[in-house]
Formats: C-alpha cells, sequence, structure tokens
C-alpha cells in the first residue's frame, strides 16, 4: 500500500501553528534509527525533538509497541511518545536488496542509532566497520544491555534484568525490609537513552573539529551504576564511623498524611544536623532540640522511629497537603506533593510549561504525550510532527533521498523488500 493512502500531515508546534524547524540546534542533521522499543527509540526522539531529520526504520512485523494499548487509528500511545515527528520506513534486512538500500541511506546520514543485539549488525554485513568505511564521517551508535565486548556481550537484556545485575532492584528492595519487586518503570532504558543521545552529540560536536565520525558503545548496566547516586557507597570497603548518615539516604525522607488523605514527601533526613531542627520548629516542638534523645545524629538515629511518629502525628492533624507545605516551607524544607501523572499534568505549572502536547491521532482526534523538557531562547525545540505509520514514508523517503523511481519502488513492494500497514481509509 503506497503512502498515497494517507495525506502528509505538517509538523506542527502544541499551539498549532507549523514549526520552525530550520530554527531548531539539530536542523540538517539526519539519523537513522533502527531501534526499537524504548532505549533506542527515546534517545533518537531526543534528536528529533532537537531538529534532527530521524529515519525509523523498522522490519516487517513492525517495533512490537506498535501493539500496544491504549491506541487510536491503530496508533499506539506508547509508540507515539517515543517516536513522534520520525519518518517512518520498513525495510526487510533479510532482503538483499533491503541491506544495500540500507547501505545507500547510510551515505546519506549523518548518524546511526540501533539496539540489536551485538553481532546482528556485522551478520547483517552493517557492522561499524563496512559503514564507517562508506561513510566516514558517520557517528554509529550502539545501545545494548551489557556492551559490545566482554564475557556478557551475547546475554539478553532487559531492563528489569538490568536492574537486577546492577544493584538497582537489591537496593530498593532493601530500603523495603527485603521486599524485592521489579520496578514499574524501565529505569535501565530511559537512563540509557540519555546516556546515548548525550554521547552522540558529544561525537557531532567532535567530529565538527576532527572531520570524523566515531563508534559508541553504550551499556545498559553500566549506564546504571553511572547513574546511581550511592554506588559510591557500595564500593566503599574501608570502616566509617558510628552515627553517620551514609550518602543522604532518601529512603528515610519522611511520607506524611494529611487529615484529609493528601500525602507528601519532605525532602531532608531528619536525623541531620540542623535539617531535625527544622522539622521541629515547623511542627512546633522546638524544645525537642533539647531532647536527650535527640542530642546528635547518632542519638537521632537510634530513635528515628521516634521522630517519624512525631511527624507523622503532627501531620494527620493538619487540614491539607498545602497547610503541611507552608509549615515546612517556613523553615527551609522542600515538600512533594504525591501526585499521579494525571494530577500533575493538570495543575497550573503543567499548562504555564506547556510539559504535555496534543498530538494527531491520525483521526479527527488527539491523544497527550510529554513535551521536551529543554527551552531554548533562540530555538523551538518543542515537540513536532505526528506518529506515523510503519513503512508511511517508504515512497517519499527513498525518492527523495535515494532517487528511486515509481517502477522501482513497485518492485521493492512486490519482492517483499519494502512493506506498510497503513490503515484503509473509507469514503
Amino acid at each position: 500500500m503506497s503512502s498515497s493512502c494517507i495525506s502528509a500531515m505538517p509538523i506542527s508546534t502544541p499551539a498549532g501553528s507549523v514549526a520552525r524547524m530550520n530554527d531548531r540546534p539539530l536542523h540538517g542533521i539526519r539519523v537513522l534509527d533502527l531501534t526499537r522499543v524504548l532505549a533506542g527509540p527515546h534517545a533518537a526522539r531526543m534528536l528529533c525533538d532537537l531538529g534532527a531529520e530521524v529515519i525509523k526504520v523498522e522490519p516487517p512485523e513492525g517495533d512490537i509497541t506498535r501493539t500496544t494499548w491504549p491506541r487510536a487509528n491503530s496508533i499506539s500511545s506508547y509508540f507515539a511518545q517515543q517516536n513522534v515527528g520520525k519518518r517512518c520506513i520498513s525495510i526487510d534486512l533479510d532482503h538483499t536488496a533491503g541491506r544495500e538500500l540500507l547501505l545507500q541511506l547510510v551515505d546519506r546520514c549523518d548518524v546511526v542509532i540501533e539496539n540489536f543485539r551485538p553481532g546482528v549488525m556485522d551478520r547483517l554485513g552493517l557492522g561499524w566497520a563496512t559503514l564507517h568505511a562508506r561513510n566516514p564521517r558517520l557517528i554509529y551508535a550502539s545501545g545494548s544491555g551489557y556492551g559490545q565486548t566482554g564475557p556478557w556481550v551475547h546475554r539478553r537484556a532487559y531492563a528489569p534484568v538490568v536492574g537486577a545485575e546492577s544493584g538497582f532492584t537489591k537496593s530498593q528492595g532493601d530500603a523495603r525490609a527485603g521486599d524485592y519487586a521489579n520496578d514499574p518503570h524501565s529505569h535501565a532504558d530511559m537512563y540509557t537513552a540519555l546516556e546515548l543521545g548525550a554521547a552522540v552529540l558529544a561525537a557531532l560536536f567532535q567530529r565538527e573539529r576532527t572531520g570524523r565520525g566515531d563508534r559508541i558503545d553504550v551499556s545498559m548496566a553500566q549506564t546504571m551504576l553511572y547513574v546511581n547516586e550511592h554506588a559510591h557507597d557500595g564500593l566503599w570497603t574501608d570502616p566509617v564511623p558510628d552515627g553517620v548518615i551514609r550518602s543522604f539516604r532518601p529512603m528515610d525522607y519522611p511520607v506524611l498524611t494529611a487529615a484529609n488523605g493528601e500525602s507528601v514527601v519532605i525532602s531532608g533526613h531528619p536525623a541531620e544536623n540542623k535539617t531535625f531542627d527544622f522539622y521541629m520548629e515547623s511542627i512546633g516542638r522546638p524544645e525537642l532540640c533539647a531532647d536527650p534523645r535527640f542530642a546528635d545524629t547518632a542519638a537521632r538515629l537510634h530513635h528515628l522511629d521516634d521522630i517519624h511518629d512525631l511527624l507523622h502525628s503532627w501531620a494527620a492533624a493538619m487540614p491539607s497537603a498545602d497547610a503541611i507545605e507552608a509549615a515546612m516551607s517556613r523553615n527551609k524544607l522542600a515538600v512533594g506533593r504525591l501526585r499521579s501523572v494525571h494530577d500533575v499534568c493538570e495543575t497550573d505549572w503543567a499548562r504555564e510549561r506547556e510539559v504535555v502536547v496534543e498530538i494527531s491521532d491520525r483521526g479527527e482526534g488527539t491523544m497527550r504525550v510529554p513535551n521536551a523538557p529543554w527551552r531554548f531562547e533562540g530555538s523551538d525545540v518543542r515537540v513536532g510532527g505526528v506518529p506515523r505509520y510503519r513503512g508511511e514514508d517508504n515512497r517519499i523517503v527513498l525518492a527523495e533521498l535515494l532517487g528511486l523511481d515509481d517502477a522501482t519502488l513497485d518492485r521493492l513492494e512486490s519482492d517483499g523488500v519494502l512493506t506498510s500497514r497503513l490503515p484503509k481509509r473509507t469514503s
């Protein structure tokens, strides 16, 4: 099915105007996105939001996230969040002709991002050595569970597995008295996406000086150690004094519930010097600063349950989360309301910052996804474009970049080298 079944839709900003793509920091950079699911797609979406032209290349079965719910008009909101704004083509790389098409596209791209298992790209004849020889200015970025080298190179790895292997899941469970469970969020994927995106930006900057591309190898497991602010403590083997707070211990920060059922998190360890005083001033018990039970950090840690009991009893008598925040804020303590994603996105703050944008659901309606978090004074880096169907841009991309005519494209489609899955329009 050709792309003529879907009308072209302009890249648009949340306000509905046509985005000035040439104002964006990465205008003129072209990215070939061979990634699937989350880590790679999010890294490529970052580059897309920053102005790069991102061409997502999917196999005939498509990115698995296209099958998830919620969805509308065959567009999954999960897929849309990570891939909005990209051009989507679908090439069967098991075909020799498909691999040749990809090689020709590489000649015209600045960046290739892939998250296949290590060795797959080499097996396809699309590895670093091959692509670098064709395009020495190419940045070739790979994201994988344990990296492109080492004894774990061929282990299968997904975010929950990497969380377990990197100490993250154990640390969370230890903070819950040994209640070990998978986190609902794919931290290893999302943190890796950020490190992968940052590395690509650094490589592009380096290329400006050297004229040469580079290979980037980012490991999910290494990323989880890199972003773990408590890794230094886990690696510390020497003794430490008794009665000290190691690495801030945010798991000890209180979660308090007001009389109306609203809950808040207070940032600050209640056993810390000075911070304890701030808590006691906030709850109207300054005399407890002289209580022998709370004379120093060691004593306060020994009686930490008593401190938490004081805080919870006080909070239960406060009318609301706002009242708790007002009292704590007067004493230099930061307070955060316990909210759902939906709740925070309905706040005045979210509306003023445009933290959520409405994008087309490819029908008559819209769906909401998070906006890019950056604000540039002189560039428009808000989310732009629409989520595309698999193979929707086959013809326009290959005609535009490779100069293929209709007869050639027809033959590639009939041979199964190019595939698409576009909804049928009813008249």
